[in-house]
C-alpha cells in the first residue's frame, strides 16, 4: 500500500496521476506471486473447510481431514505478509472468514432446496455438504482468530527481533498460532461446554484432548513440511513497516 501512496503524483513531481495510471502503478508494483499465494490461501481455507466435515481415522485415532491441509495456511499467511503488508495479511485473513461463512451458508441452502427425482442424489447431497453449524463456527473462530495472532507474533519478529533467519519467523508465529486455533476448533467443536452438553457432537474432555493433542501433532508437522514456502519470494524492507 506505501507504495501506491508514494506514487499519487507522476514521477517528474508533476500533476496528480489519473486513476487509470494510479491502476496500472498498482499492477506493476503488485507481484504475480501475490496474486498466486493470495489465491492459494484462500482456495487452501475453503478445502480445509469443506474436507472438515468427514472425521476419519487416521493411526487409529480419530481425525477431521480437514488438519491436513489447513495448516499450510498459516505458512501462505506469512508469505503474503512478507509480500504485502501486515494491513493487508489481517484484511485477507478476515476476507477468509467472510468467504468460509458464506461458503457454508450457500451449501446448507443448496441442501434444503428440493432436488430433482431423476438425480436420485439428494439425500445423499445433504448428508455430506449439509454443513454442521457448530463445527462451522468453530473452525471460522478458530482460523480467524489464530491466524490474526499469527500476524501480530510474524510481524512482532521481523521488527523487534530480527530480519534474518526467515524459517525461525514462520516456526515461532506458527508456535503461538497453532495451539490457538487447535484450542479453539477442539473446544467449540466438540468440548462438553455447558450450553452443549446434550449436543450430539460433544465428546468427553478425555477425547477432546486427545483430538488436541493428535491434531496438534499432524498440524506442526505439517508447518515443518511447508517452512521452505516463505522463500518463494524476496523479503520486503521492513523499516517501512516499524
Amino acid at each position: 500500500m506505501s507504495a501506491v501512496v508514494q506514487q499519487e503524483r507522476s514521477p517528474s513531481g508533476g500533476r496528480p496521476l489519473t486513476r487509470a495510471e494510479q491502476s496500472r502503478q498498482v499492477a506493476v508494483h503488485l507481484p504475480k506471486i501475490a496474486v498466486v499465494v493470495v489465491a492459494a490461501y484462500i482456495g487452501a481455507q475453503m478445502l480445509a473447510d469443506i474436507t472438515s466435515l468427514k472425521i476419519g481415522l487416521v493411526a487409529g485415532l480419530a481425525v477431521d481431514m480437514g488438519t491436513f491441509i489447513y495448516p499450510i495456511t498459516f505458512t501462505l499467511r506469512d508469505v503474503v505478509h512478507k509480500l504485502l503488508g501486515k494491513r493487508n495479511a489481517q484484511t485477507l485473513v478476515i476476507t477468509a472468514g467472510v468467504i468460509n461463512l458464506v461458503m457454508a451458508a450457500y451449501l446448507a441452502w443448496t441442501a434444503v432446496v428440493p432436488s430433482d427425482p431423476a438425480w436420485g442424489l439428494g439425500a445423499e447431497y445433504s448428508a455430506i455438504l449439509g454443513p454442521l453449524w457448530r463445527i462451522v463456527i468453530a473452525s471460522i473462530l478458530a482460523e480467524v482468530v489464530s491466524e490474526l495472532v499469527d500476524t501480530e507474533v510474524y510481524h512482532w519478529f521481523v521488527t523487534k527481533i530480527t530480519r534474518r533467519y526467515q524459517w525461525a519467523r514462520v516456526l515461532v508465529s506458527n508456535s503461538v498460532s497453532v495451539p490457538i486455533d487447535n484450542v479453539i476448533f477442539a473446544i467449540g467443536a466438540f468440548g462438553p461446554l455447558p450450553f452443549l452438553q446434550n449436543h450430539f457432537l460433544t465428546l468427553p474432555w478425555a477425547v477432546v484432548w486427545q483430538i488436541f493433542i493428535f491434531n496438534l501433532l499432524i498440524k506442526y508437522g505439517v508447518t515443518l513440511v511447508s517452512l521452505p514456502f516463505i522463500y518463494l519470494s524476496p523479503d520486503r524492507d521492513w523499516s517501512q513497516d516499524e
